[in-house]
């Protein structure tokens, strides 16, 4: 099975998002990189938001980055997820910004697999404010397998 297909069983949406000020996937050589997409969850980890909370806000950035790389490059099939960058509005002692981003990360690595396509780099961190109180903001780079 594809990873297509593998994402739209975990429905994942294709509906391409709404432009905004800047691309949110941009297709250099073979890579797609995307521009930082934003959870529709607000407020801060570690002051009235838990940590599955965030989990569930990180998972719900990468769905929107898998529908930014779709309607960029048409498909999900022969991608390699390289790198992951994720953004967690945090209190100043919270310090599992990187339990919140392994939302994202294990979406990807149940569409792409862990052991293959799926493994990536990651960064995980904490701000002291996101765009708009976004809870999660998370970016990604995909390798155009040839």
């Amino acid at each position: 099975m594809g990873a297509e297909q593998k994402a739209q069983e975990l429905g994942v949406s294709f509906e391409p998002l709404a432009p905004g000020y800047l691309n949110l996937c941009i297709r250099s050589g073979n890579q797609l990189i995307t521009s930082g997409h934003t959870s529709d969850l607000q407020g801060v980890l570690g002051q009235g938001l838990t940590v599955a909370q965030g989990y569930e806000a990180a998972k719900d950035c990468a769905k929107k980055i898998l529908r930014s790389v779709h309607d960029e490059h048409g498909t999900l099939d022969n991608l390699r997820v390289i790198k992951l960058l994720g953004c967690v509005y945090s209190a100043p002692d919270f310090t599992d910004q990187h339990l919140v981003i392994n939302g994202a990360s294990d979406l990807l690595h149940e569409i792409f697999g862990k052991e293959g396509d799926g493994y990536h780099a990651r960064s995980a961190l904490g701000f002291a404010a996101l765009p708009t109180g976004a809870a999660v903001e998370v970016e990604a780079i995909f390798e155009i397998k040839e």
